[in-house]
């Protein structure tokens, strides 16, 4: 029987999808080796989630200054009493960004853990404290990327997960570029919680892409990747994966790609930030 790593092994050969892997592996290997990282890779990293977690809010239509974002994730400003829906978004991905710091361990021993840990980070303030944490059950839906569709049914969501689970499970043999993106795609499609998918997808992909070691230092900014060529492409990629046609999935591989590319080369400009003394 083809391991899991063998069945993902055709789609290195979907039209564009060699050509953008190589060029995110190669621009993930010359930020690994920038002058900055030989000592400072954790002051390099936590800058990298502040600006993750900034373009994964504005993912969300919620834009928020870099500087704002710094604050709240190191602790200087307190978040608001009394939320409105911008700092609700904005709160849920800055915290489940930064638990993706936490949660490499798990991700190849226990996938769901990782991901529950993720969603209680994401969702806190947003669901009841008994849907946190935990796939949705039959009564429940989620009303987010409705322009992927409707959202599976609980029954849908459960086998979806074990596939999941399985993916996850094949990052040492797998090629870490497909693990995290397809990963991403299928959190996105599925829907498994009520609410905090959006930021429970990008942040798992960002863990999976240092686990496996693309950028094991941590610092490429794919949160950013993905709006880099704006919010409408980012849905359209992920509306083709949906479809599950061959070339939808080339698509959203390839855009995969190209934000890891544009996730390393901000990770660059993180580290000559850090190499010059100029963040702040």
């Amino acid at each position: 029987m083809p391991s899991v790593a063998d069945s993902l092994a055709p789609l290195a050969t979907l039209p564009g999808v060699a050509e953008a892997t190589e060029a995110a592996r190669e621009a993930c290997t010359q930020l690994r080796w920038h002058q900055a990282l030989r000592r400072r890779i954790p002051e390099a990293a936590a800058e990298s989630r502040v600006r993750g977690a900034r373009a994964s809010a504005a993912l969300e239509g919620a834009e928020v200054d870099v500087a704002v974002v710094r604050d709240l994730m190191r602790g200087a400003v307190a978040w608001p009493e009394e939320p409105g829906p911008l700092e609700s978004v904005l709160r849920g991905v800055v915290q489940a960004t930064a638990e993706t710091e936490h949660v490499s361990t798990l991700l190849t021993t226990a996938p769901l853990q990782a991901l529950a840990r993720l969603h209680v980070a994401a969702a806190t303030g947003l669901l009841p404290a008994d849907q946190l944490g935990r796939p949705r059950q039959a009564e429940e839906t989620s009303a987010e990327f409705v322009d992927l569709g409707p959202a599976p049914a609980a029954d849908v969501v459960a086998q979806r997960l074990s596939g999941l689970v399985d993916l996850v499970l094949s990052l040492k043999d797998a090629p870490t570029l497909t693990v995290s993106s397809l990963v991403h795609a299928e959190i996105a499609v599925v829907r498994p919680f009520v609410r905090g998918n959006a930021a429970v997808a990008r942040a798992m992909e960002r863990a999976l892409i240092r686990a496996g070691g693309l950028d094991p230092t941590g610092v490429a900014v794919p949160e950013l990747g993905h709006g880099s060529q704006g919010g409408p492409a980012y849905l359209g990629a992920l509306t083709a994966y949906a479809s599950g046609s061959r070339e939808g999935v080339a698509l959203w591989l390839t855009h995969c790609a190209l934000a890891t590319v544009a996730g390393a080369d901000e990770g660059r400009r993180i580290a000559d930030a850090v190499l010059a003394g100029r963040l702040t």
